[in-house]
């Protein structure tokens, strides 16, 4: 069995530069896996929290599973995240001494468990992401304009 893709955060992308990125395990209810299998969560507003030795998502929504009637969830609750401790360290160090951010990526299935890819990123400035947005108009002009060629 190989990974099965779930959500992708893309506007992380366009606000944050990726430093480097970690896989986590995730801490959820049955009503979230269902859920989750059926792609009903949202990323965009994401983020995750170290305090006292745990990493936490936050703002993270998962659509609550109708079937599951009273033993339900709640959609935007804060779910813990599975790390080594010695991970865990790390990134407070990091988040604390360089002034990063820790965001989720996108969340996938492997092996049957539900798992999240968190990126060390530091955000863009404004004229960061009109350079970029320069950038990626100017290489679909020249796109068409070798297209036209052919």
């Amino acid at each position: 069995m190989g990974v099965k893709v779930i959500t992708v955060n893309k506007k992380a992308s366009f606000r944050y530069h990726f430093l480097e990125k970690f896989e986590a395990g995730m801490q959820l209810k049955g009503s979230e896996v269902k859920s989750l299998r059926l792609g009903h969560v949202q990323l965009m507003d994401a983020y995750v929290s170290v305090r006292a030795g745990e990493a936490l998502l936050l703002n993270c929504h998962i659509a609550i599973y109708e079937p599951a009637n009273q033993f339900n969830h709640e959609p935007t609750r804060q779910r813990r995240l599975l790390l080594h401790k010695k991970e865990i360290e790390l990134l407070q160090g990091r988040l604390q001494q360089d002034r990063l951010t820790l965001v989720p990526t996108r969340i996938y299935f492997k092996r049957g468990k539900a798992k999240i890819e968190l990126a060390l990123a530091k955000g863009k400035q404004q004229r960061d992401r009109r350079e970029e947005l320069k950038k990626k108009a100017q290489n679909r002009e020249i796109e068409q304009a070798l297209k036209k060629q052919r």
